[in-house]
Formats: C-alpha cells, structure tokens, sequence
C-alpha cells in the first residue's frame, strides 16, 4: 500500500556541487521560515568545521510540507571519507535528487553515490545546479550524466529520468533553462510527481531498521531509519533483532518524526515515516526493531564500512604540555573516545593492550582529522603518531592492504607530470580521456600512497589539478614505500626561536618556526634540503663585542615559515615522529626528543 502524504528523498552529489543551498531554498520555499527571519546561509551545515571546510561531515534529516505532503529530506556529505554514511542512508530513501554541477558535469564522487542509488532501484531526478554560472554547460551536463548511468547499468526506466535546472544560490528552478521561472516550485512539482510514495504495509507488524545512530546526553542513543511496515507507539514494547541473530526485549520511550529543522515527539508514527526512537540502550546500525507477537526479521542487512586507516592517540609528552589546553591527562583522553565510540559507529575505537594510548580507526586522513580538530575545541591537548593503513591477511595467508581509486582532472601540458607523481606513490594507471583542454586519469592506488599525494599533485601541476579518491577493496600488498626525502632540523634545546638563528638556517632548509615562538629540544623546526636529520640551534643570538663589524646594520630578511593544517601535518611526518595538537597549535616533533636517545635507538 502507498502512503501518498509522503516522499523520502535523498540528495547526493559530488563534494561542493550545491546540495545543502538547494536544501536550504527547499525550506524557504516551503515557508520554514518566516519571511524576515535571519538565517545563515547553508543552515544544515551546524558543525563549525562544516562551515569552515565548506563541506557536509554528517547526513541530516529534515522535513518540509508542500501541498499537504511530507517530504522527507536526507541531506548527505559528499566527501569520500564520509561515503559511508551515504551507503546507509540511501535506505531511507525511495528517490534521489542527484545534483550536477552545469559547468563541471559528473565528477567522480557522483559516479561513487550513484552507483550506490542505482543499485538500490531509486527513482533518480537530475538537478543541474548553477546554470547561472559563466560558460555552464547544462545541455552537455545532461548528457554526461546520461552516459555515466549507461556505464553504471541503470534500467531503462532508470535512465527515463527527469530533469530539472536549478540556481540554488539564487533560489530558482526551471524545467528548461531559459524559462525565466524564478522560484522553487518546478523542483517541488517534480519531487511529488517523480519520486514515488513509500510501498508499505501500514496494517502489519511493526517493522523499522535502523540506519544512522546518533547520541544525546540526557536521552542516550537514538536510533533512526525508516519505518516499514506497521504503526509504532511510545511506551511500546518491541523485539530488538541485531545483525547476528541475538534477540532481546525493550521498550520504546520516545518516538519522533522529523519536522523543519528539527524533531517533534509524537505518540504514534505510521509506516513510511522516517523517525527517530529512545529506549533502546544499545541501538546500533542494521538493528531490527519489531513486533515482539510476529517478528519481522527478513531484512536486507546493513554494511558499516571498515575503516581503512588508523592513528594512535596518546597523552601529551611535550615539555610545553599544558601551556595552551586545558584537558591533558591520559584518563581524560580516553573517557573522550570512549565517548565518541559510543556515537560514531563509522570508527573503530580501541585501547592499546599496553594501555599506552588509544587506537583510532577510521576511513581516511580527513576521517580522522574531523575528530581531532573536534576534540582541540574542546581544550583538549595529545598528541598522535603517524597514521597508518589497516592491513588483513587473506584465507591463503597473504598480506592485503587497500586500495584506493584516485581520478585526476588536469590541463593537457601537465598531464605527463601527474602520470609521473602518481606512478612514483604505486598508482598504476587503468584510464585516460583527453578533451581540447583537461585530461581525465584514473588510477589504482594503495591507500599508503595516498598520504600527502594531493600537494605533491598540485605543486607538479602549478595548482591545476584536481585529485579525488576513495575506496575500492583490499587488494595485495604491493611493497614497501619510500618515505620523505628531505630530512628535518631539529632544535636542540628549549627556549624561544631568535630571528638571528633563523636567519642563518634558512639558507639550509624551509623554517616551520618564526622568531618568539616556543621550541623545545626534539621539536621539528624546519625541513633541511639534504637527506638525513640536523639538529640546530634556534636561540643562537649574536655575539657582541666592541668593534663595529661591516655585517653589524644587516637587515635580516626571513622568509615567512610554512604553516600545517592538521591533514598536513599527519601526511608529513614519518614513523618516528608525532604531532603535537593544542588548541592553539599544531607541532611537528621526534618520537624521542633527546639526541643520544635517537643513536641509541638507531644502532639498535
């Protein structure tokens, strides 16, 4: 049975090709909000570093009320690194709005969500967004989007798919370019006219699967995912069936459907609803809420994607420790990651067995670096290693490790250059497509060259080019790698850098320090041009005598240091050293700081 008073829509598309402002015109044109409300722009991206990166972290769920229909939106992130939260809540959903950049047409995290829709059998409407854009193309974007889902195997009604143009920017859609419309209504029209009501079975049992997991302080963990079949009722008593067969009874405390921006509780949600349930303490993803009198428990089960890359976090050493943070200790950090173990299900979170720090799973380096960066806000101070892959052995015995697909789109004179940068970090070529102007690569490549491949990219391509990746499988171990060539200067005592000292150094290598900042014997001050490390002083100041020297008025001229983003940072250093991460501060330094502890440890 349909249940026509309701559409679950997902929208996916390339990383910064527009969704979250079509969603935030969505709302508007849905009267959300009142007509001289302040809003931000892209109000679903909440999250500080949402709004800083410009990309979307975490799926959301809103909802909006047009003629008398619910439509239940699922915003999604459309970074790779973040895949993961797409696969799932692409369950959720009987459509897809897929957004397409009417410049740049399909890119290759497109192709990744819209393999992924397809194959669950979505009803896919084309958004082709920025058609006010200078030299957009949409036409030629329609095609391409055309040709990407014959490749991809998509049903002939599949690939009968409608089309709507769009500028989210300025709040209009069109069912042909040049209409002159200039309000959201064509986009509405069409999601309650393409997108098909929820199929389900409103008398059966109660059957719900949850797909995203979230956590609130006062309630617990929530669970959300789409209801199936029957209707669901605060207070309830249900069977919770997990993956692995394991049964056991609960009770529903709260129920809530999505409204606008937010939830509103209810007593009953009815099925084809999106909703979000309390009560169930350990509520995790591809868990089965039913019927405890008539259990459903066929149910197509959900996979959580394995982590593919991992970093340990340990408490800060640095003899600077606790100038800047304010939560430092060993007991603390843990309790914060057990805390986000909790929540986060899309990374591993385990201690060491010798209780030295914690382990830290996750699907890439910007993974990672989300949750650090989240945790320096909060005054946190640690410090953590060099990340590494997640390594398994086959049923044979072999050693697998994995592998990424990486595409390159680079202007034809450089293309010979990124060839060559990818082949030296183990990518083998498996496609190449020229145009007038840009060169398509794509490439095989193990996640371990991935590491700092994007600067070494865009310093071969004078900034052009542009590197996408994600994973593709385990595959075998392809050898070892070489590491940084240039070796590091490392400062051999304590105390602040002095511009004098600089000003000799930096004729010998590039300067991570500028003059008045703290050092510390071990800290990583500057990258020496040669192979092999150098240990340097940096509070070296001029000797003074009386005679007046020829160099005595030489103006020093320092070069401004280099400056790491956190993703920097973790892609730069090697096995024996570690970042230091302060709220305030991002440092480079050995794993052992004394110069006598590193020969010592390098004879044996």
């Amino acid at each position: 049975m349909k249940q026509e008073n309701i559409r679950n829509v997902a929208i996916i598309a390339h990383v910064d090709h527009g969704k979250t402002t079509l969603v935030d015109r969505l709302l508007w044109a849905s009267h959300v909000f009142r007509e001289n409300q302040q809003v931000e722009e892209r109000v679903l991206d909440s999250n500080d570093q949402e709004r800083e990166r410009g990309i979307t972290i975490l799926s959301k769920n809103i909802s909006i009320t047009y003629k008398g229909v619910k439509i239940n939106v699922i915003d999604t992130p459309g970074h790779a690194d973040f895949g993961g939260e797409v696969e799932r809540v692409l369950n959720m959903a009987d459509g897809a709005l897929l957004i397409v950049d009417a410049y740049e047409g399909p890119k290759p995290q497109t192709r990744f969500v819209l393999s992924h829709a397809l194959e669950r059998g979505l009803r896919i409407v084309v958004v082709v967004n920025k058609i006010d854009r200078p030299n957009a193309d949409p036409e030629g974007a329609v095609d391409k989007v055309f040709d990407l889902m014959v490749e991809l195997g998509a049903s002939d009604e599949q690939l009968d798919f409608p089309v709507v143009y769009a500028s989210a920017v300025n709040g209009y859609a069109r069912l042909d370019p040049d209409d002159g419309n200039m309000d959201m209504v064509p986009l509405l029209d069409t999601i309650l006219d393409e997108i098909p009501a929820p199929d389900v079975d409103i008398d059966g049992p109660v059957a719900l699967q949850i797909c995203t997991v979230d956590h609130s302080s006062y309630e617990g963990r929530i669970g959300v995912g789409r209801l199936s079949s029957g209707t669901l009722h605060e207070k309830e008593q249900v069977l919770v069936v997990k993956p692995d067969g394991a049964e056991r009874r609960a009770q529903i405390r709260k129920v809530y459907t999505f409204e606008n921006l937010g939830k509103a509780e209810v007593t009953a949600a009815d099925a084809g609803d999106i909703v979000a349930v309390i009560g169930i303490e350990d509520a995790d993803i591809g868990d089965i809420i039913t019927d405890p009198e008539s259990p459903v428990t066929e149910m197509a089960p959900i996979a959580v994607e394995e982590p593919t890359m991992a970093v340990v976090f340990e408490a800060s050493t640095s003899p600077l420790v606790g100038r800047e943070g304010e939560i430092v200790g060993g007991r603390q950090l843990k309790e914060r990651l057990m805390r986000e173990k909790e929540s986060n299900i899309s990374m591993r979170i385990n201690e060491l067995e010798d209780k030295s720090g914690i382990e830290v799973a996750g699907r890439g380096v910007l993974h990672l670096s989300v949750l650090m960066e989240t945790m320096r806000r909060e005054g946190f101070e640690f410090q953590v290693g060099r990340p590494r892959v997640v390594y398994k052995t086959a049923e044979d015995g072999t050693k697998l490790e994995p592998i990424e697909e990486a595409t390159v789109d680079v202007p034809n004179e450089y293309a010979g250059k990124a060839i060559e940068v990818m082949g030296t970090a183990g990518g083998i070529m498996e496609h190449m497509a020229s145009d007038e102007t840009m060169t398509h690569l794509s490439f095989s490549i193990p996640s371990r060259g991935t590491m700092g491949l994007k600067t070494r990219i865009l310093n071969a391509t004078h900034g052009e080019a542009m590197l996408f990746h994600h994973f593709k499988e385990y595959g075998p171990y392809t050898g070892e790698m070489a590491g940084r060539k240039n070796g590091g200067m490392i400062a051999m005592s304590t105390g602040k850098a002095v511009a004098y000292a600089l000003d000799t150094l930096q004729e010998r290598g590039r300067l991570f320090v500028a003059p008045g900042d703290d050092c510390y014997e071990g800290m990583i001050v500057g990258e020496s041009a040669k192979e092999g490390d150098m240990v340097v002083n940096v509070e070296k100041t001029k000797n003074l005598g009386n005679q007046r020297s020829s160099s005595a008025d030489k103006a020093i001229q320092l070069t401004p240091p280099i400056t790491f983003t956190l993703e920097e940072a973790l892609e730069y250093i090697e096995d024996d050293e570690l970042v230091e991460v302060t709220p305030q501060s991002v440092r480079l330094r050995k794993r052992l700081l004394s110069a006598t502890d590193r020969k010592k440890a390098k004879k044996n």
